[in-house]
């Protein structure tokens, strides 16, 4: 396994995820996640565990084109959860994260949903 740079603040983690999908590194945007995190992608389903992350992100990487950093909003914080988030570029909505705090004090993703979808048809 490759050394990878953690997060030491809640809001490193959407640059460190835009740094590994442009590096096309699923392992890398699978250790941004804690064991058993779930993923709300592809739209409409659920990806449980980081296992199951690391395997949906090298199936799409390759197809995927250049993500581009977006500005985060501020972070909520209440012990050792905290809330990111950040709206697309694109302005479709929204992307938001909980994130919790790990023994050695850096952030994983817990629950993520990359992308809000409307619920209607």
């Amino acid at each position: 396994m490759t050394e990878h740079a953690k997060a030491h603040q809640p809001e490193d983690l959407t640059r460190l995820f835009v740094e590994r999908a442009n590096a096309k590194d699923a392992e890398g945007l699978s250790l941004l996640y804690e064991e058993d995190a779930v993923m709300a992608f592809p739209p409409g389903s659920q990806t449980r565990g980081r296992a199951a992350i690391h395997k949906l992100w090298e199936e799409l990487l390759p197809r995927m084109p250049q993500f581009e950093p977006e500005q985060p909003l501020p972070t909520l914080i209440s012990g050792d959860l905290a809330l990111t988030s950040t709206p697309p570029k694109d302005g479709s909505g929204a992307r938001a994260q909980v994130v919790r705090r790990q023994p050695d004090g850096t952030w994983l993703r817990v629950l993520d949903q990359p992308e809000f979808v409307d619920p209607t048809p």
